[in-house]
């Protein structure tokens, strides 16, 4: 008897009439069915040839079909036996479907789309052939814009694609696996050949996608994660990722031996689905009775261990020179876990205690930088699904190229970002000063994450007299020229402070500085000295927004001071101005990334932020000013989303000042009757005070200062007392000499003024001014601790 072909699409239905199957069901051996059966695979020329040719002839042999089949099943006569057509002949299977190849037991298939039509021919519905189905682009649309599917998947199932494209479930390329049925659409082609084209194609696809997922990451962990993502599930079923530790920059040769560590597993089970294999394991079965019916070690089934959860897999290696796994990672290429050299390098990576599968199921692939090996991926495969094939070694090459390249990347990118954390940490003051009869808070915000250094900086400059230098500036951009740029300004804003040069001045000198650092630095800055004692604030401005001063009834006004030009603009004149600064005021500084942004103008960022601390004022009270630091910290919350345009430096002053009461100031001439005025005087200001404890070390102290000044100055000393949390004298003169501490020899009948300072003062200093010096010493008043 005859065989036929027969279709995977289910089974053939059959007509009323005629004998009965083996259930007792009614069957009819009908020959007008039997050939249309015959002729329903032809798809080519042959089966024009054989059909008459055209959908007429078609149309006739299915209504002759139907009308013999009504008479052999009237008639009872037997089914006719028609020799199948010969390999080769028309309306063969050869001939009729190159892409028809053999099922599981050996029987070969028909395209779909014929099957189905021979399949509604034979139930007597004389419709047209289905068209074929165009092929897909291996995308699931149900996937797109998503990630990988990432659950377990049977044997002859395929990957689902995630959003990058990666190769998946309507893929041929599920690590390997093959997809059956559909037209190839080549003439010529035989089966094999377009199975492995296909495959080749969505290797192609998965590398491209997969390496593009890679190349997205922008930090080391991103990168990592990128990798495993990738190619879990779709590429292997397990993944483990070991990187130097630490990682070596750039040119850097690493000292010492080479270490990796575990930085990343990925895998396709989640732990809950594991069986008890590990806890037979742990009673004592070897591993062997982990093994499935092949004999292969179905290591899906036993944990992959590793930082994130519970491994075997080591999680340090130390390289050893001439070892197996030096060698491998050496060569550079990935090779299979059966060849001899893996053999030998992969329990030296992953511990001996480690289940490794057998056959072509584990690939070793070394991560290559630009010039050294930083690192190892293994990539795993369990014995449900295909091993790795030869081409599955440059699909492995590719992706640590692709990864090692990105890692290097990203160590280099993370070097680059320390090194600007670490200049904008010492552009700006670590601690902020605590000068007497004012306090301070200060903050500082990067513009982003990804631009953490700027032009803005702040900062507070004790001078003589117990007064301050508030300044704050910003330089135009966020690159590290800016913040070397403001570096630079900072240090000769502290200079010129120095100096006790006036607020126009220091912004003269500035714009000169800026000016021969570069034609095009530019910057913006403002300059303040408050003097606690007069309770007066000298203010000069280059460019930059107008302070704000918050009263103690809560009334805040924008200071009117002159704007000026920017300093690097040159041939310009600086205006200063001298405002009152009363007793629990508080003065804003800040730069123009508060009040400034794409969403609104500079005066309206300025109203805004006069409002906002108009409103704090109300909330805490008119009785007394708000916190510093809860002031500075709602100042920064008034921005928005869109607000952060650019860095912010802030910088808040809490005015205390020193009450008249506890100033004592007089004029010395420079005569030698001049020290013994002195110690009366300051004898007569602490008994007003109270202080009268102090009386020998204050006179004794005082005493040496004056006639050191006297000896040199021209024209009257200057001796000013100060009672705050300290007791603080300042003796000034014209003579810009400052005195230096020298031990005095046994024959020397001076040179031991200064020595008495520094071993009874708790502190002491000299500071040069544009008119003299002022030679200043402190005393711990009765009753504080003295920390000298």
């Amino acid at each position: 008897m005859t065989e036929y072909p027969t279709s995977q699409e289910g089974p053939q239905p059959v007509a009323s009439g005629g004998g009965t199957d083996e259930a007792g069901h009614g069957k009819a051996p009908i020959a007008a069915a039997e050939a249309v059966r015959t002729h329903a695979p032809s798809t080519g020329a042959g089966h024009a040839a054989e059909s008459g040719g055209g959908p007429a002839a078609a149309a006739s042999d299915a209504r002759s079909a139907r009308s013999a089949a009504g008479a052999g099943g009237a008639a009872g006569l037997p089914r006719p036996r028609r020799k199948a057509p010969a390999p080769g002949e028309s309306g063969g299977p050869a001939a009729s479907d190159p892409v028809q190849g053999l099922g599981q037991d050996g029987v070969r298939l028909r395209d779909g789309a014929a099957a189905r039509n021979a399949a509604g021919s034979t139930a007597g519905l004389g419709e047209p052939a289905e068209p074929p189905r165009p092929r897909g682009d291996g995308l699931d649309p149900a996937a797109a814009g998503g990630e990988s599917v990432r659950q377990p998947a049977s044997p002859g199932a395929e990957a689902v694609p995630g959003g990058d494209g990666s190769a998946g479930q309507n893929s041929g390329y599920r690590a390997g696996g093959e997809r059956h049925g559909g037209g190839s659409g080549i003439p010529g082609a035989g089966a094999g050949e377009m199975t492995a084209a296909r495959r080749e194609g969505d290797r192609l696809r998965f590398v491209g996608a997969a390496t593009r997922r890679i190349a997205r990451g922008i930090d080391l962990d991103e990168i990592v994660l990128g990798l495993c993502r990738a190619t879990v599930p779709t590429f292997s079923d397990a993944i483990l990722v070991y990187l130097r530790d630490p990682l070596p920059v750039g040119d850097e040769r690493p000292v010492g031996p080479v270490v990796l560590r575990l930085r990343r597993t990925d895998r396709l089970r989640p732990i809950d689905d594991l069986t008890d294999v590990s806890s037979t394991i742990g009673a004592g079965m070897d591993l062997a009775g982990a093994a499935g019916a092949t004999g292969e070690l179905d290591f899906s089934q036993l944990p992959l261990v590793g930082p994130q959860g519970d491994l075997p897999a080591a999680e340090l290696c130390e390289i050893r020179p001439g070892g197996a796994l030096a060698e491998v990672l050496r060569g550079v290429r990935p090779v299979f876990g059966s060849s001899a050299a893996a053999r030998a390098a992969l329990p030296e990576l992953l511990g001996v205690d480690h289940p490794l599968p057998r056959g072509n199921r584990a690939v070793l692939a070394p991560l290559r930088g630009r010039r050294r090996v930083i690192g190892a991926a293994v990539f795993l495969r369990s014995p449900e699904r295909p091993a790795f094939e030869q081409n599955d070694l440059l699909v492995a090459a590719q992706l640590a190229t692709h990864t090692a390249l990105g890692i290097d990347k990203a160590v280099l990118y993370g070097r680059e970002a320390y090194i600007a954390d670490e200049l904008q940490r010492t552009m700006l003051p670590d601690s902020l000063p605590q000068p007497t009869g004012v306090r301070l808070a200060s903050r500082y915000l990067p513009a982003a994450e990804t631009a953490r250094v700027g032009g803005d900086w702040y900062d507070a400059i004790p001078l003589p007299g117990s007064r301050v230098a508030l300044v704050v500036g910003d330089v135009m951009g966020h690159s590290m020229t800016s913040a070397a740029i403001m570096g630079q300004l900072r240090t000769t804003a502290q200079t010129l402070a120095q100096l006790d040069l006036p607020p126009a001045e220091v912004l003269h000198h500035l714009d000169e500085q800026a000016q021969r650092l570069g034609s095009d630095r530019m910057a913006t800055c403002l300059y303040a000295v408050y003097d606690p004692v007069a309770h007066r604030i000298t203010i000069a401005n280059a460019g930059h927004p107008p302070p704000v001063l918050l009263h103690l009834g809560g009334r805040a006004e924008v200071l009117r001071v002159p704007p000026g030009a920017p300093i690097g603009v040159g041939g310009v004149d600086f205006e200063a101005v001298e405002l009152d600064a009363p007793a629990g005021a508080t003065l804003l500084l800040y730069t123009d990334g508060l009040v400034e942004s794409r969403l609104r103008d500079v005066w309206t960022g300025i109203e805004q932020l006069r409002e906002r601390l108009a409103t704090t004022a109300q909330l805490t009270g008119l009785d007394h000013p708000p916190p510093l630091e809860a002031l500075c910290d709602d100042v920064l919350d008034m921005l928005g989303p869109g607000d952060r345009d650019d860095d912010i430096a802030l910088l808040a002053a809490r005015f205390d000042g020193i009450a008249p009461s506890d100033v004592a100031y007089w004029f010395l001439d420079p005569e030698e009757t001049a020290p013994g005025r002195a110690r009366r005087f300051a004898r007569r200001a602490l008994t007003r005070w109270g202080l009268e404890e102090l009386s020998d070390s204050l006179e004794l102290l005082v005493s040496e200062v004056v006639t050191n000044a006297v000896r040199y100055a021209e024209r009257p000393v200057t001796l000013r007392l100060l009672r705050t949390d300290v007791l603080r004298c300042e003796v000034g003169d014209d003579s810009p000499q400052l005195p230096r501490q020298r031990r005095a020899r046994d024959t020397d009948e001076g040179g031991r003024g200064l020595f008495l300072v520094n071993r009874m003062a708790r502190r002491w200093g000299a500071t040069r001014l544009s008119s003299g010096k002022v030679v200043w010493f402190e005393l711990p008043l009765p009753g504080a601790n003295d920390r000298h």
